[in-house]
């Protein structure tokens, strides 16, 4: 017989098949030696109680064969004489799009303006040894986006916009591991997901479809309102039958040359903070209600906080247990940081995105500028944190407590940010908006576990790249953009997704929806 079968265990009888299951016979009451095998479905840690539990659902076979596990196989046919369709970025809305046109017949012409993975590498390097940022190849542009030196989370709440059990498939069967298709809260971790970057470029390539490196887009061919291609930086031109633009949240020269060409754009609304650090042994205690910390069986903490403050919402995000803080600027007179951790999640950190939600009425001064008025404020504060961190790419921060109590720290607690820290009142030169509502934030955050407000922890600035300032308007049914026929804004670039996952969704989202029309 097979049966599936509900258990709430505890974090050693979960982690091993020999603990768990003689509890999953005692459930069926049967004998173990009956079972002829179990599979795990699904994975959660339920962490509220001080007894830390694992909810754990078990597909179980006893008195029979256990059957073969069927993974998803995912054989991309030869679509190198499909009809052509230009996807510009290669994040995850662009790669997956890539891969859903094979799907359904398509050749996708990926044209990513950074490096390959494998050349990418080194310019990360020397952002960290000599402080030099390849203004298109760095922590958030090349190959696989800026998720690709990340945590790699796959967790997403947009679960009508997509399939995402699909997805999560798709990064399995590309190298990710099995856990991700088990866990509540799935990650991949920057060790593993670089290699799932160069499998599904590869399964693109193999099938037909082109991947070119260091081109760049600066210009879109449109004739009556329809677009046929693009120009590249070289001055070459590229036809297709549609153009999908998934160039992520951090590409602001496309949205200057989508405002050139009178290509409507609009504003929205977006986050700005800092990233704050604790060692990763306080969170566990924390989180775990224990002393000793997360101890033999549990993975490194990890939190989740939001609070309003004055009409705004003040929250956490892209939290990173046992992970690090690095630099992720995209040019020259920029401080920008963000976070990343491996599969193992394994540093003696813990560092989260603290971000306070930027209104229209915080952009007045920037008015002129229209839809673009965003961007020109993250530029301002990106420029003012490079210049209070001293210009080369030090981080400005000051210990949390002293932050919540407007002090100027006097020393600073060790942090995994490379460049280094230097001590900076974060409370004088944020604007007050911002400032104002982190400082109340923390403080209710503080209220609800006790020990995370401490001068222990260190907040870094500036975390400004949350998501995009800018939206690029399309048609709710047919995903085109509302006046350019044929070209799909995408992703998080465009303003519809937030994450690998919901990036990846909407980047099928936008093929399909591009296969319908041309099927009309």
């Amino acid at each position: 017989m097979i049966t599936e079968i509900n258990l709430v265990l505890s974090p050693r009888e979960a982690s091993e098949e020999r603990f768990y299951k003689p509890l999953v016979a005692n459930n069926l009451k049967i004998y173990a030696s009956r079972i002829t095998g179990i599979q795990i479905l699904r994975r959660s840690i339920d962490a509220r109680q001080r007894n830390v539990k694992m909810n754990m659902r078990f597909r179980v076979a006893y008195d029979e064969d256990f059957p073969d596990l069927k993974l998803s196989d995912f054989s991309y046919q030869d679509v190198s004489d499909g009809k052509k369709v230009i996807v510009v970025g290669a994040g995850p809305a662009g790669l997956f799009a890539a891969l859903r046109l094979i799907e359904l017949g398509y050749c996708p012409i990926v044209l990513e303006r950074g490096k390959r993975v494998e050349d990418r590498k080194k310019d990360l390097a020397a952002i960290h040894k000599d402080r030099i940022i390849d203004p298109n190849s760095n922590y958030s542009f090349g190959e696989g986006g800026a998720g690709t030196f990340s945590d790699g989370k796959l967790y997403t709440r947009s679960k009508k916009r997509g399939n995402i059990k699909k997805i999560l498939e798709v990064l399995h069967f590309h190298g990710a591991q099995e856990d991700i298709l088990i866990d509540a809260h799935p990650h991949i971790g920057t060790d593993v997901l670089p290699k799932v970057i160069v499998r599904i470029r590869e399964s693109i390539i193999q099938a037909g479809g082109e991947v070119h490196f260091s081109t760049k887009v600066n210009h879109l061919l449109i004739s009556d309102n329809k677009i046929s291609g693009v120009r590249i930086e070289s001055g070459d031109e590229i036809k297709a039958e549609a153009v999908i633009l998934a160039t992520g949240h951090s590409a602001r020269d496309i949205y200057y040359l989508l405002d050139s060409q009178k290509i409507a754009i609009e504003a929205k609304t977006f986050a700005m903070g800092v990233r704050i650090e604790h060692s990763q042994n306080l969170i566990d205690q924390i989180q775990y209600h224990n002393p000793e910390g997360r101890g033999e069986y549990l993975p490194a903490a990890s939190y989740s906080f939001v609070q309003q403050v004055d009409g705004r919402g003040v929250y956490s995000f892209c939290m990173c247990p046992g992970g690090v803080i690095v630099p992720a600027a995209t040019g020259d007179n920029q401080q920008v940081v963000n976070g990343m951790s491996s599969s193992r999640r394994n540093t003696a950190f813990a560092n989260s995105g603290m971000a306070v939600e930027v209104m229209e009425e915080d952009l007045k001064e920037f008015e002129a500028y229209g839809a673009l008025a965003g961007i020109k404020f993250q530029e301002k504060i990106e420029a003012l944190a490079f210049e209070k961190g001293g210009s080369d790419l030090t981080a400005p921060a000051q210990c949390m407590s002293d932050f919540v109590n407007g002090v100027r720290s006097s020393s600073l607690p060790q942090s995994s940010y490379q460049p280094g820290l230097k001590s900076s009142a974060l409370h004088e030169w944020l604007p007050k908006h911002i400032s104002y509502r982190l400082q109340e934030g923390f403080k209710a955050f503080g209220r609800k576990s006790e020990g995370f407000l401490t001068n222990e922890a260190v907040i870094l600035a500036v975390e400004s790249r949350t998501s995009s300032p800018v939206r690029v308007p399309r048609d709710n049914k047919t995903l085109q953009h509302i006046q350019v026929s044929g070209l799909f804004p995408c992703g998080e670039g465009a303003g519809y997704a937030g994450g690998i996952v919901s990036a990846a969704m909407d980047g099928e989202r936008c093929v399909e929806a591009l296969h319908n029309l041309l099927l009309e």
